[in-house]
């Protein structure tokens, strides 16, 4: 491997060791050419979120995600590189054939947050998490490897299923960006007021609500377990590790009794390390597979 292509590698590396605190734990049970390729492709999804979420005005937001929009067809072409960590973005996607369309779908996610601020139904709702999650997991599935065609359909929900438990989790935070992710339909059907959320008000109503979504992101779930066994072997360890992940922190949500105004609620290091051990055993063993 070349010197300038080694670089990117170990810059996309470290981006994703620093920011990818729950799938870095299943970043490491894969292969090395595939956990290299998800550490190249994370790098370049979360310089997205960064920007949606950073302090710059709408209009720095806007003309920072279309330049990486630009950077983004650059790479797909044989022309320079004018960041660290797309050169190995440039050969993941060519290694495992990732449609570009995947990544403008992630970059129109993130400009919907600058347009946004609250969804009216669920099913606007989910053409956000379509973007934003559901897009990255067909990125995702082109490094797992899949053959049966169906993947793609349980892609898009365990997206969506991960996407709505970052929601509720971030809930409070959300709510301090002006962002409200929760359908304004839903909202009212639980008579729970938008000011109520941003004065981070725990009732019977917003624990109605929340767990009204927490079951629907539980459907999502249990459709999404379908993937698990039509991605290639060496990755089902890894699928298997973020799909754990996930879903616990949703139950610890449930089990919190949906209070995320207080401290936030997160998978401690040891318990995600933990799931990653077990992971490594399925990959070096086959047992649970």
């Amino acid at each position: 491997m070349k010197p300038e292509l080694s670089a990117s590698y170990r810059s996309a590396e470290a981006v994703a060791r620093k920011q990818a605190r729950n799938f870095y734990y299943s970043f490491v049970v894969l292969p090395p050419d595939k956990r290299r390729a998800f550490c190249a492709v994370y790098a370049f999804m979360r310089y997205c979120d960064d920007v949606s979420d950073g302090e710059e005005s709408i209009q720095t937001k806007r003309r920072l995600l279309e330049d990486w929009r630009s950077r983004l067809t650059e790479a797909y072409s044989d022309g320079p590189c004018q960041n660290s960590i797309l050169p190995a973005f440039r050969e993941s996607v060519r290694q495992y054939s990732i449609p570009a369309q995947y990544f403008h779908w992630i970059i129109d996610g993130a400009e919907m947050d600058l347009d946004t601020p609250q969804y009216e139904t669920f099913d606007d709702l989910y053409k956000y998490c379509f973007h934003v999650a559901s897009a990255v997991g067909f990125v995702c599935l082109q490094i797992f490897g899949f053959e049966d065609e169906r993947a793609k359909k349980y892609a898009e929900q365990c997206g969506i299923a991960f996407q709505l438990t970052n929601i509720l989790r971030d809930v409070k935070e959300d709510a301090l960006m002006g962002r409200i992710y929760l359908p304004a339909e839903d909202l009212k059907k639980f008579d729970y007021s938008r000011e109520d959320l941003q004065r981070g008000i725990v009732n019977d109503n917003f624990r109605s609500l929340m767990r009204f979504e927490a079951d629907r992101a539980k459907n999502f779930y249990a459709q999404a377990r379908d993937l698990l066994p039509l991605v290639e072997k060496t990755s089902k360890p890894a699928l298997w590790a973020m799909m754990q992940i996930y879903e616990r922190l949703l139950d610890r949500i449930v089990r919190r009794r949906f209070d995320v105004f207080q401290d936030r609620i997160r998978l401690t290091g040891l318990e995600k390390t933990s799931i990653a051990l077990r992971a490594l055993m399925m990959r070096y063993t086959g047992f649970g597979l």
